[in-house]
């Protein structure tokens, strides 16, 4: 009787053990689909019009000071059909991102360190792009891709509109191409449908800051809110965040470096680029074409201004150009 009973008592516990631990399961699952949904459209609509190499992909909402080594990727507000955003995903909450050390009493360095990156030939990275890259991997920055892959990530930095943006984007949809869209607050509310075209057809829109000031003369305070009023706007306007951010003009510090790292911000910097901001002095399509492609080279983290008629009319053919020799194009 006592064996009966004994046998009765384990396979009564095991039952409840498990009845526990499906209902654990259960709530660890909605739990993590609250904070991670994205809607199966939005997943669709990103994956079909970015390149097999450089899928955007969906994940929780980090911690601003999670500097733990997962992955950074943009994330979504859901799709509903009823949002008034200007993209139709929900609103995300917005964030407040901590100041570490606001007074930066480590005392890291505040002078200005202004981003170059030399002219690469032969299809090698310039060796001052290879040594910036070593020195930016103590801030999680990125200027190079030294992984020897024939990659490319395509970057374009946007102040204001001229009418250029729309032909690039219809340029990357047809080549199916990702990119990046390092935007400034008044030029995301100048052009709020062009930033919901670029967000919605699977590209990522990076953080230029509110309002475009060199880095390294403010103060830390002052550098998260640069950082925070893009990315809340973004947030509640468009139900999209991306932890990638790009220096204003490339001017930096030791301690802004450290700030943005600290945010949890990714700052991507380039290591190829050619005076095309230049808008007064157009120098035509063939001569964008040349010079952007005789300084390709694995890695390449490639800076374009996306108010360039040059680039926009040269675009097809760059990365037409750059498939035939053997490169991928990446997204961030």
């Amino acid at each position: 009787m006592k064996k009966i009973l004994s046998v009765i008592l384990i396979i009564t516990m095991v039952f409840c053990f498990n009845a526990c631990g499906e209902n654990s399961g259960k709530g660890m699952t909605d739990s993590f689909s609250t904070v991670a949904e994205t809607s199966t459209e939005t997943v669709k609509e990103t994956k079909e019009q970015t390149s097999g190499a450089g899928e955007s992909t969906t994940a929780p909402e980090p911690s601003p000071m999670d500097n733990s080594t997962k992955p950074l990727t943009a994330v979504y507000g859901k799709r509903t059909g009823t949002t008034k955003t200007y993209t139709g995903l929900e609103p995300l909450s917005e964030i407040e991102l901590p100041v570490v050390d606001p007074e930066n009493v480590r005392g890291l360095s505040e002078a200005q360190i202004q981003h170059s990156f030399g002219v690469s030939k032969n299809g090698e990275p310039h060796e001052i792009s290879v040594n910036n890259q070593k020195f930016y991997e103590d801030y999680g920055a990125m200027c190079l891709d030294t992984s020897g892959d024939k990659v490319i990530y395509l970057t374009f930095d946007c102040g204001y509109e001229n009418g250029c943006t729309e032909k690039i984007l219809d340029t990357l949809k047809e080549k199916k191409v990702p990119a990046a869209f390092f935007v400034t607050l008044p030029h995301v509310k100048s052009c709020p449908e062009l930033i919901a075209r670029m967000i919605n057809e699977g590209h990522t829109v990076g953080n230029h800051s509110v309002n475009h000031p060199d880095f390294s003369e403010i103060s830390r305070k002052q550098m998260a809110e640069e950082i925070q009023g893009l990315d809340n706007y973004l947030r509640v306007n468009f139900g999209y965040s991306a932890p990638f951010f790009r220096f204003p003009e490339g001017s930096c510090s030791e301690s802004a470096l450290d700030l943005v790292q600290n945010a949890r911000f990714k700052s991507v910097f380039w290591s190829s680029a050619y005076a095309d901001w230049d808008v007064s002095n157009p120098k035509g399509k063939q001569y964008a074409f040349e010079t952007v492609t005789s300084r390709l080279h694995p890695g390449c983290v490639l800076l374009l201004h996306a108010v360039s008629p040059d680039n926009a009319e040269a675009l097809g053919d760059i990365i037409d150009y750059a498939v035939s020799q053997g490169y991928t194009f990446k997204s961030l």
